[in-house]
């Protein structure tokens, strides 16, 4: 492989641009650089960060690749910046045994755009009965282990996953939603259900769940990680547990940071998620908590999803939206243009907390010689329109459709290798 000059960058977006030095992989040399031969990216002033983990993926794959794809994923993430995703269990089959955790870790390492890395099912079948084997797919390389999709909402088989990833230094993250507070539930429990005649969507739901599960987790003295947290009273008890020690970590979807349920008075399901929008108030509050690391990171909860699935009335439609494409602007439009965030705060909740959380040792590094060069370019300034059709993804179902966001991805860069360049995956 060729060496690699990004040229004219600036590392967190600090100083004035410099040249990096990219060879074997690995960063040689930042500042006046020469290396004759060497593939130069041209990064006139962009921004420099880690490359983005993403904790929450979904791929399909196996199972449903007529709505993305383990290969059309990837160049997603790739053109959204990422190096590294994390590829949830609710396929078909679910990831629930070595053999399919396997299968999608290899397919990853064929397409080869970003390492994808398997989340293994916390039970068989993810019907929250039976533990899965936690143990053998944690042998095959699995560290993060979930239900998404459906809560572990019996909590001697939560305490037992916990006991469990304690022995084997592996993390549980918990779609935090007690599903009986839920049944028929269609949109955050508020005035704007009542208006728009959907059954509410308690916030509670999630709350207790999260509360249950953080005084679990602290007597086990295990690791949990808390999926798409959308509530004040989550961030409130995030931020009492880890007041008092206990091992979790959360984060919070792009989405989550910017929509409000107002968005559902026109009954469009392309906003239709799980958990649902919140309020204009609860947006306020992630965003404070993320700045503050009472919530860790960002992860897209990327949720592709056919037409047929999405183009129909509000109860029958797929909860999900496209997320990875669009997270970094998203960020950029809710926490840098508001002042929560500069741009090592970015690469914290982007790139560095996640790959901690999951304990990635090669992602999330510092900008420094001799680190590994997974890297992320960025145009802070420019400016780009959301159009679904245009994306990587099969599917479309985007709620940003015509947005005009800050924040373009100029380039990414895998271990040395160029993955996306100038808005296309490169050659």
């Amino acid at each position: 492989m060729k060496p690699l000059i990004l040229k004219g960058v600036r590392p967190y977006g600090e100083g004035d641009p410099t040249d990096v030095l990219i060879r074997d992989g690995v960063i040689a040399a930042i500042g006046s650089v020469d290396d004759e031969g060497a593939r130069i990216v041209d990064g006139g002033g962009a921004v420099l960060l880690p490359g983005f983990v993403d904790l929450h993926t979904h791929l399909r794959e196996p199972g449903r690749e007529d709505t993305e794809t383990i290969a059309t994923g990837s160049a997603a993430a790739a053109l959204g910046g990422y190096t590294a995703v994390f590829a949830m269990a609710n396929t078909d089959p679910v990831a629930d045994n070595e053999v399919v955790v396997t299968h999608v870790a290899r397919r990853g390492r064929e397409v080869g755009l970003v390492d994808v890395h398997p989340v293994g099912a916390v039970t068989v079948g993810l019907e929250g009965v039976k533990l899965a084997e936690l143990g053998t797919m944690a042998k095959a390389g699995v560290r993060v282990f979930s239900d998404d999709g459906h809560c572990v909402h019996d909590p001697l088989i939560m305490r037992r996953a916990l006991e469990y990833s304690k022995a084997l230094d592996v993390v549980i993250a918990q779609h935090a939603e007690e599903p009986r507070l839920t049944v028929g539930a269609q949109a955050h429990e508020g005035e704007q259900a009542s208006r728009l005649g959907l059954q509410g969507w308690p916030a509670s739901a999630e709350e207790s769940i999260v509360a249950r599960d953080c005084l679990l987790a602290r007597h086990a003295g295990a690791r949990l990680h808390v999926c798409h947290v959308s509530t004040t009273g989550t961030a409130d008890v995030l931020r009492w547990a880890k007041a008092r020690g206990t091992e979790v970590s959360a984060e919070v979807t792009p989405h989550h940071l910017l929509l409000t349920d107002e968005r559902l008075a026109t009954y469009d399901p392309v906003n239709k998620v799980n958990p649902p929008l919140r309020t204009a108030a609860d947006v306020e509050v992630l965003r404070r908590a993320l700045a503050e690391g009472v919530i860790d990171c960002v992860a897209t909860d990327h949720a592709p999803h056919a037409v047929q699935d999405k183009d129909c009335e509000w109860s029958a439609a797929r909860p999900g939206m496209l997320g990875l494409q669009t997270a970094l602007s998203i960020v950029v439009e809710t926490m840098v243009r508001t002042g929560l965030l500069d741009w090592r705060g970015v690469a914290r909740v982007m790139s560095e907390r996640p790959a901690g959380i999951a304990g990635l040792a090669d992602q999330g590094r510092p900008i420094e010689v001799g680190e590994p060069a997974n890297l992320t370019l960025v145009d802070p300034d420019a400016t780009w329109t959301v159009r679904g059709a245009e994306f990587a993804s099969i599917a479309a179902n985007t709620p940003f459709e015509g947005m005009e966001l800050p924040g373009v991805v100029v380039a990414t860069v895998l271990r040395g290798r160029v993955t996306a360049l100038g808005g296309r995956i490169a050659e």
